[in-house]
């Protein structure tokens, strides 16, 4: 679990960050997960957009992602920003201690 501190560190990371995926109208599939989590093996933190012509709302995404251990660090109208720690990337991201 995410601190607010952590979760606020994330932002300021993401802040420049376009969206590298999108959401539409097939939904959040296994294919979806296995693009998900390569992406994040190697960069750790992602901006996700759902397309208005998605059916999929964000009560339906949060337990989709936490099922493989990617956290929803925030969520601005149909943009996401997701995290997820990797041993893999050359360089990683520290977060702030927790307390």
């Amino acid at each position: 679990m995410l601190t607010p501190k952590q979760k606020a560190y994330l932002k300021s990371l993401a802040h420049p960050l376009k969206p590298c995926f999108q959401i539409g109208k097939e939904g959040l599939s296994e294919n979806l997960r296995i693009d998900l989590l390569n992406y994040l093996k190697k960069h750790e933190l992602m901006k996700v957009s759902i397309l208005n012509n998605s059916s999929v709302t964000l009560e339906e995404v949060e337990p989709f992602l936490s099922q493989v251990g990617i956290h929803l660090v925030q969520s601005i109208g149909h943009t996401l920003v997701l995290y997820k720690h990797s041993e893999d990337t050359k360089s990683p991201i520290v977060l702030p201690i927790k307390k």
